[in-house]
């Protein structure tokens, strides 16, 4: 009997001392959410929106911490995850119209191929990647390209937001001094 308490007590520590995890560090480019509508979490929690969102953006966002951003970490002709981390993921409550083609409401991941004076952005229906490593073209659901201008002002971390318009809201991404606009249509 005695073998057995032990042999239970024993059990039980070790279990315990395996199922402990420490907690993982500070991410260095913290996970960052944009609505639109701006606001969306407050207006729903305040009763002032009984409706779903028109779209949600979930992103990692890097710092440039004196780095060359594009053209440097971000190579100008190749695929980027338009954030650090996970792909950047948009899901779409509602059916919006990108480029001038009909993208259905689900949930997509977005990617970039940065150039100096463009950017191709890319609708993919490939869900549950890591940053841009398994990137695999055949399931893009589109492609538009979308013009870039220069920032006066710095942005240290990669900000990306939605600003409605009067037939649906641009998609802003900033970061360092790059500024790029994708219009998303109703």
């Amino acid at each position: 009997m005695k073998k057995l308490f032990f042999l239970l007590l024993f059990c039980s520590v070790a279990v315990g001392s395996f199922a402990q995890q420490k907690p993982t560090e500070l991410d260095k480019s913290p996970m960052d959410m944009s609505y639109w509508p701006k606001d969306y979490p407050i207006l729903k929690m305040s009763g002032k929106s009984k409706d779903l969102p028109t779209a949600r953006l979930i992103y990692g966002r890097p710092q440039k911490n004196g780095r060359v951003i594009f053209g440097g970490i971000n190579k100008y002709n190749e695929v980027w995850r338009l954030g650090a981390n996970e792909a950047t993921e948009i899901e779409f409550f509602k059916n919006v119209k990108i480029g001038g083609k009909a993208v259905a409401k689900g949930r997509y991941t977005l990617y970039c191929i940065p150039q100096e004076n463009k950017w191709t952005m890319i609708i993919s229906k490939d869900n549950y990647c890591w940053g841009s490593f398994i990137y695999d073209p055949k399931k893009d659901l589109l492609r538009t390209d979308i013009n870039v201008e220069k920032n006066t002002d710095t942005i240290e971390a990669l900000t990306m937001y939605f600003e409605e318009t009067t037939n649906g809201a641009n998609l802003i991404m900033m970061w360092d001094d790059v500024k790029a606009t994708l219009p998303i249509g109703l």
